[in-house]
């Protein structure tokens, strides 16, 4: 009798259509929005020469995602999360639209934060509705498959897209053109969504209840190995958010200019991007969860590095390694929050998640802003880094559960 071997299909997701269609758009997505984040940056800095201003810039698009995403999460669990998705995604073109008219005539700082914070609205939809919309369109057997190749996607199009804007502003010595950019790109997913096929199962209609509202983040309190995951790379990424400061270290650290803006904010996903796809033919993490406390911590220690650095090459060689290890974060977070909860849950535990992935960047923007305009750039930096570093080494005492986490 001869022997059955399992082989692992590296490229098992992308034989399905509707991944395809779902990986393309959102790659495309995302592309436009490095290169709109690079153009924020950049504009805001330039007009005002403010760190605190680029922390408003995280707040702005904060506030939405907190104060919205028990709505959200129950409006992606009650409604077909296609037609939330591509709403929310036609309202975050608009924004961008409202962005490239206000820059083209050098318009009001204060309507530049209003679109941000419609921007931050829309993004509180979409994002909730993105995550739950995958596990319905590929089986659960390749899901790990899936989010490490969309990682992948991900990590290409951050990586392209900041040196893209970068270059684009250089060029025209405006940002207008990139706000036009994001919106277009916006508009294209719109359009590959709408032609992946969804069947929306209707649930049972029960009355809009407290209950029902926070069951989501009743799921995640009780769930320790998804809670630890999820505060283990909210903490460590707001505190590592040195992203935010790149416009300060360009410009009055590095000397670099905004084409080096855009290589320092594409560096991280050099590393993420390689990583990722390293993972996808890998096949699944054999010690998920140690592996991804020691990220977190290398992901510190190269912040601290970054911190320091006058040197632009050693600046880039930090944010490489740095993207490298928040992908492992990424993809065990994003595979254990979808594979451990149930569907008719995972709209509402998609927006908790969303709200922690918020409140990793741009709140961490926030707090990397006040920190650099009371005690300057260098020491929040490496002050964020450190804090990583420490945040790693509590979870890991605290959750013994994520810690021992074996096969993914």
């Amino acid at each position: 009798m001869g022997s059955v071997t399992n082989t692992h299909d590296s490229y098992a997701a992308f034989r399905l259509s509707s991944f395809r269609r779902y990986f393309i758009g959102n790659m495309v997505m995302i592309l436009g929005l490095q290169m709109q984040k690079v153009a924020i940056g950049w504009e805001i800095y330039e007009r005002t020469h403010s760190a605190v201003h680029l922390g408003y810039v995280g707040l702005v698009q904060y506030l939405p995602q907190l104060l919205l995403f028990v709505i959200t999460g129950h409006v992606t669990d009650r409604y077909n999360r296609k037609f939330v998705l591509m709403a929310a995604l036609s309202f975050n073109a608009l924004a961008a639209i409202g962005l490239a008219l206000n820059s083209s005539k050098g318009g009001s700082i204060y309507f530049l934060y209003a679109c941000l914070l419609a921007a931050g609205t829309a993004k509180a939809f979409w994002m909730p509705a993105r995550a739950a919309f995958l596990p319905r369109i590929v089986p659960m057997e390749i899901f790990s498959n899936a989010v490490s190749w969309n990682t992948s996607g991900f990590e290409i199009a951050t990586m392209t897209g900041p040196a893209l804007g970068g270059l684009l502003i250089a060029m025209f010595q405006s940002p207008t053109l990139v706000y036009a950019v994001n919106a277009i790109a916006g508009i294209l997913y719109v359009v590959l969504i709408s032609r992946v096929i969804y069947k929306h199962e209707t649930q049972e209609h029960r009355p809009v209840s407290l209950r029902s509202l926070s069951a989501g983040f009743q799921f995640v309190r009780k769930s320790n190995v998804v809670l630890s995951a999820m505060m283990l790379d909210m903490f460590g990424v707001m505190l590592g958010g040195a992203t935010a400061l790149m416009p300060i270290y360009a410009k009055d650290i590095l000397n670099v200019g905004p084409t080096g803006l855009g290589w320092l904010m594409a560096a991280p996903a050099v590393g993420a991007c390689t990583m990722a796809v390293l993972q996808a033919h890998h096949g699944p993490m054999k010690h998920a969860g140690r592996v991804v406390l020691f990220a977190v911590a290398g992901f510190g220690a190269a912040t601290i590095v970054f911190g320091v650095s006058h040197l632009f090459w050693l600046s880039l060689g930090m944010l490489v390694l740095l993207g490298a290890c928040d992908n492992i974060s990424v993809v065990v977070r994003v595979t254990l929050v979808q594979i451990m909860t149930p569907d008719e849950m995972r709209g509402r535990v998609s927006a908790l998640n969303a709200l922690f992935i918020g409140t990793s960047n741009e709140l961490g923007a926030l707090e990397s802003g006040m920190m650099a305009g009371i005690f300057g750039p260098v020491f929040s930096v490496v002050s964020g880094g450190v804090g990583t570093i420490l945040v790693a080494a509590v979870i890991a005492y605290l959750s013994p559960q994520l810690r021992s986490y074996g096969r993914l």
